[in-house]
């Protein structure tokens, strides 16, 4: 599903040039359940961000389902992204002024889905996920479980390929964590590849396999 090759990301200083990420080269396969570590600094979030076409300044190869992404332009790069990838953010990255519904709306009408279609799959999601009763509510009206809860449920809604979760649990308790966990080993069962970052060791445990990060390499698989 994914082939990097030589994939490189660094910012130019008045030291010179300082890499961020020094020639990852990797395949995902379609239905993995990757786990991302490393320490602060290792660059995880920077790979998981390139993996999702949310940065475009990188050099080196990245092919999605045959797709060259290193080649295509800012617009099909947008499309690819809308097409087949979904975001879990450690901050929720709900619309603070959209209640549940909305919020889950939104990427429905970025696909130009039908408003019958629309109201039907949201239906759908607000039942799978448990939370038919939050759905008039706004994100600062929920807990920060009830809040990831619906994250997840958005970046799913248009059924993705594969989705990035970058820390999805990293500001949850105990209980809140193992309850998205679990919800993503699910959604893995059921199909959609899984990357995820994390500092947690058991967390990462839900992976098929890890990747560790150090100074922008790739130490152990």
């Amino acid at each position: 599903m994914i082939k990097l090759h030589n994939l490189e990301k660094s910012y130019r200083t008045g030291a010179g040039e300082t890499f961020v990420l020094r020639r990852i080269s990797n395949e995902i396969r379609k239905g993995e359940f990757v786990s991302i570590m490393g320490p602060s600094g290792a660059g995880k979030s920077t790979l998981l961000a390139i993996l999702g076409m949310l940065d475009g300044d990188w050099r080196g190869e990245y092919h999605l389902l045959g797709e060259p992404v290193h080649a295509l332009k800012p617009k099909a790069r947008i499309e690819l992204n809308k097409r087949y990838i979904g975001f879990v953010f450690q901050q929720y990255h709900l619309i603070d002024d959209l209640t549940v519904y909305e919020n889950l709306e939104i990427p429905l009408s970025y696909r130009n889905v039908k408003r019958k279609e629309r109201e039907a799959l949201v239906a759908d999601s607000l039942d799978r996920f448990q939370i038919v009763g939050k759905k008039d509510l706004y994100p600062s009206q929920l807990s920060g479980g009830q809040q990831q809860l619906v994250a997840v449920a958005r970046a799913v809604i248009a059924e993705p390929a594969m989705l990035l979760a970058d820390e999805p649990t990293g500001s949850l308790h105990s209980t809140q964590g193992r309850m998205i966990m679990d919800l993503l080993k699910q959604l893995n069962r059921e199909g959609t590849t899984i990357i995820q970052v994390t500092h947690n060791e058991q967390y990462a445990a839900y992976g098929d396999r890890v990747i560790q990060l150090k100074d922008g390499w790739i130490v152990d698989e």
